[in-house]
């Protein structure tokens, strides 16, 4: 670990800089002690954390144990430049952004910076809010292809967004053990596994831990395993660097990386590759991965929650689950209780979906009548909330709920 050198913040003052930076750490690396002190003083004040390196060796030390949102790089390091350090860098793995600070306005050397992956350039004499808006134009631009990059990833997935979003409605007794779990766990690091029947609503169960964590500022990021190419797993989760493999054309964050400072909720966690869960026990113990063809290890501060719905104790004695992946997710199990167990919360989630989707859908809601509601308790509800959920929106389609779902006698006619 380098010698600490974090600044202690100032107060920062009231202004856009002060909203958009706060959450922002910095690592300075300049031989100059003037200049290092210098901007620190301009950014202590606006960002969360500071840190000083004097050389590019005293700066890789740093990377090597912690993670920055921007780099703040001066190109004339002694007998190093910036820009060599920055490709070298660049070649072992993932770097934050960089803000090269150059004292010389050279065409050539904008286009070298340009092509080693620096963020932004600056030029010596620079004044306070230059510096402070090419920091902030270095994270956003960061911020921006991240979330372009999970937004991609969210509409690939093969998720009920409305389901997604609905709170955990009910007030059967072990749907309020499952609140009063959860509100117990919420603060703590651990990780859980979620199983249960599918649509039982454990992505919603890992949304509520999430929310009640001290991590609800941070990204909330669901995979679900079973949907992903097998040769793209590795990619899509830990990441990659330009020339890992045919096609790898740029680097690529992971979704790990997206999701430092969050959680990170992987869904169908048995469908994982047995190789994959190699690497992720070894992020389970140590919090750092490895993006493919990368030679430095990343740290990564998140959350893990896993779900599954089905047996890894049996998928373990097929050999098709890791044991030791098993014990490791394992802490804190939450079982779901499928809906044909929850009693009268069946006609508590039917209404507020009848509402909602009536209002969605533009169409009048179908009355949940006497008949409907004994018809409703006597389902078993394979298909879970989910299943509900289709068969309100069909029976507003309809403008009647279906008959296979009433006794013969009272069926409609026709």
């Amino acid at each position: 670990m380098p010698a600490h050198s974090s600044l202690t913040a100032t107060p920062r003052a009231t202004s856009a800089f002060a909203t958009r930076l706060a959450q922002v750490s910095v690592l300075i690396v300049d031989d100059e002690p003037g200049m290092r002190n210098f901007m620190a003083r301009i950014l202590g004040p606006q960002c969360r954390r500071i840190e000083l390196a004097a050389s590019t060796g005293e700066a890789g030390d740093w990377l090597a144990v912690e993670h920055f949102d921007v780099i703040v790089l001066d190109n004339m390091l002694g007998g190093d430049r910036g820009l060599d350090w920055l490709k070298r860098q660049r070649e072992k793995g993932f770097v934050p952004p960089v803000v090269l600070i150059s004292a010389y306005a050279d065409l050539e050397i904008a286009i070298e910076a340009m092509q080693a992956g620096a963020a932004d350039m600056i030029l010596k004499p620079f004044r306070s809010n230059q510096l402070m808006n090419a920091v902030l134009r270095s994270v956003e631009q960061t911020r921006l292809r991240a979330e372009n990059q999970v937004l991609r990833h969210e509409l690939r997935r093969n998720t009920d967004a409305n389901l997604r979003h609905d709170q955990l409605i009910g007030t059967s007794a072990a749907i309020e053990e499952i609140r009063s779990t959860v509100a117990r766990v919420a603060p703590l690091p651990s990780s859980v596994l979620l199983t249960g029947e599918s649509g039982t609503g454990k992505e919603i169960v890992a949304r509520m831990i999430h929310d009640l964590s001290n991590r609800a500022q941070g990204h909330f990021i669901a995979v679900n395993c079973a949907t992903m190419a097998e040769d793209m797993v590795d990619s899509e989760l830990f990441g990659h660097i330009e020339g890992a493999f045919p096609g790898a054309t740029s680097h690529r964050e992971g979704l790990f990386l997206h999701a430092r400072g969050g959680t990170l909720f992987l869904d169908e966690i048995a469908e994982l590759p047995l190789t994959t869960q190699a690497k992720l026990l070894r992020v389970l113990e140590d919090r750092r991965i490895r993006p493919l063809g990368a030679e430095r290890e990343l740290p990564v501060d998140l959350r893990l929650i896993f779900a599954t719905n089905t047996d890894l104790e049996a998928r373990v004695a097929e050999g098709r689950f890791r044991a030791d992946m098993y014990y490791r997710i394992n802490i804190l199990q939450l079982r779901m209780p499928p809906l044909r167990d929850r009693g009268a919360d069946v006609l508590e989630l039917a209404r507020p979906f009848m509402q909602r989707h009536s209002r969605e859908l533009g169409l009048p809601a179908v009355p949940i009548t006497p008949e409907i509601e004994a018809a409703l308790m006597a389902q078993h509800w394979p298909g879970n909330v989910r299943e509900l959920r289709n068969l309100i929106e069909r029976a507003l389609i309809l403008g009647r709920f279906p008959a296979d779902i009433l006794p013969p006698q009272d069926a409609p006619l026709g």
